[in-house]
């Protein structure tokens, strides 16, 4: 089988390409040929030990994949040689073919593509899950997304319109404005990539502006940075602070301004979600799969690589120029 290894600390460029053997599943394991995977922004601080999780080397990086299972391991009564599944590995998915415990498998709907499913599972899971449980987003609220073409961006625009709430979407350009809108944003702002102290009084006025009166409902923040106390100056009473990831750099926000507007700062830490409360977990799939199905979600893949173009992938979610989702193909 082929691989994109990690084998030093290091950037993209350090990847490499690689053959390897996996060996037989154990006995609660499945094995999958890999047909595509999705790319992260995890991924990209995997390989530089600057993630949570620091894998022994040498490693693959690649947290969602998507593929056809080849073989079961004895134990596995839920899942058959032949299915079509997603899988959340954590780390090793930039391969042809990987080793999975089944319970970190779920069997794909007929009509998704691999390339859709590779790319489902983290954006979609994390926003449905921050929305609907942590934030319990009500129609007719209004929600502002930071950072919101990316791929988690997008998935939360989505899911947000589906559940009937208004949008917002604040990123860095016109052109990631633009694709917001298509895929479902009311409003769009544009930040400065430089967010100093005039900046950030700056947006904090367009945000007002935007949102109105009665301010910000929920702030989904995949930015982190200075780019976060002007959102919550903007919330309304009783509002939700979404904290999902820091890009920008872990946000440094006085608390006092959840004094004032009476508003929470919520964590959303969707993988522990999903190993501390499984059920759940399993019951926000089935109503992700059915959004897919009546076409309310569908990733907004924008370009696709190779495995043996897996540092360009990565480099293109670094620098922050993807707009949607990035997806690798093995064949």
């Amino acid at each position: 089988m082929k691989a994109m290894l990690s084998n030093t600390i290091g950037g993209p460029d350090k990847l490499k390409y690689t053959d390897i053997s996996i060996g037989d599943p154990k006995p609660d394991e499945i094995s999958i040929r890999v047909k595509a995977a999705g790319v992260n922004f995890p991924d990209t601080l995997i390989i530089r030990d600057l993630y949570q999780i620091k894998p022994p080397r040498p490693f693959a990086p690649g947290g969602e994949i998507a593929g056809i299972i080849e073989t079961i391991g004895k134990n596995v009564t839920n899942l058959s040689i032949g299915d079509r599944v997603l899988a959340v590995p954590g780390y090793g998915g930039f391969v042809t073919h990987i080793n999975v415990p089944a319970f970190n498998a779920v069997k794909i709907p007929d009509e998704m593509p691999f390339e859709d499913a590779a790319c489902f599972i983290f954006t979609y899971g994390t926003s449905h899950y921050a929305l609907r449980d942590r934030a319990a987003i009500k129609a007719g609220e209004t929600l502002l997304v930071l950072g919101a073409s990316g791929g988690v961006g997008v998935a939360a625009i989505e899911i947000a319109k589906a559940l009937g709430a208004r949008v917002i979407a604040a990123v860095s350009s016109k052109e990631k404005a633009q694709f917001c809108k298509s895929v479902g944003a009311d409003e769009t702002i544009i930040y400065p990539k430089n967010m100093d102290k005039d900046a950030q009084k700056e947006l904090s006025a367009n945000i007002k502006k935007s949102s109105g009166k009665k301010g910000i409902d929920v702030v989904y923040d995949a930015v982190g940075g200075n780019y976060a106390e002007p959102c919550i100056r903007a919330m309304a009473w009783n509002g939700r602070f979404l904290v999902v990831g820091f890009p920008a750099g872990i946000p440094k926000v006085p608390l006092n301004l959840a004094l004032l507007k009476s508003c929470q700062i919520i964590g959303v830490f969707w993988g522990a979600f999903t190993m501390r409360n499984p059920k759940q977990h399993q019951e926000n799939l089935q109503e992700l799969f059915n959004m897919y199905k009546n076409k309310k979600i569908k990733p907004k893949i924008t370009a696709s690589f190779s495995l043996k173009e897996a540092a360009k992938a990565l480099s293109s979610i670094e620098k922050r120029k993807s707009l949607g989702k990035v997806v690798l193909t093995m064949e």
